[in-house]
């Protein structure tokens, strides 16, 4: 998980997104990675897409099981992490069927999330 952080890290930064912007996208990429590896199926991608209004990162596992925000016990040591992104992101994510970059002809899901490109849209 460290290694999908350093690389959304490193590619938001790149494009210039604020800085507050880019770590409330690393929190959330770092939150879809973990529940990709527990919950999805390998392998796994991440996807940094880029416009001119919005960033928008995916990560992609081979699972059919979507994920679901949960209510959790405030005492529970996980579970928080789609409403960490929902939260962070406004409300703009998601989970939809996707095939892989890297692997051609494999489909899966790709959970994401958006951002503005800078804060003031949010």
């Amino acid at each position: 998980m460290g290694d999908a952080r350093n690389l959304a890290r490193r590619a938001l930064l790149l494009i210039g997104l604020q800085r507050d912007l880019v770590e409330d996208a690393v929190l959330m990429v770092s939150e879809l990675v973990t529940n990709a590896v527990l919950y999805g199926d390998a392998p796994y991608e991440l996807v940094v897409r880029v416009d001119p209004v919005e960033v928008v990162c995916m990560v992609v596992d081979a699972g059919a099981a979507r994920p679901k925000p949960r209510s959790t016990d405030t005492q529970a040591e996980n579970g928080r992490g789609l409403l960490i992104v929902a939260e962070l992101s406004a409300g703009l994510y998601g989970c939809l069927p996707q095939g892989f970059a890297t692997c051609p002809g494999l489909a899966g899901k790709a959970t994401w999330f958006a951002l503005p490109h800078t804060e003031g849209r949010r």
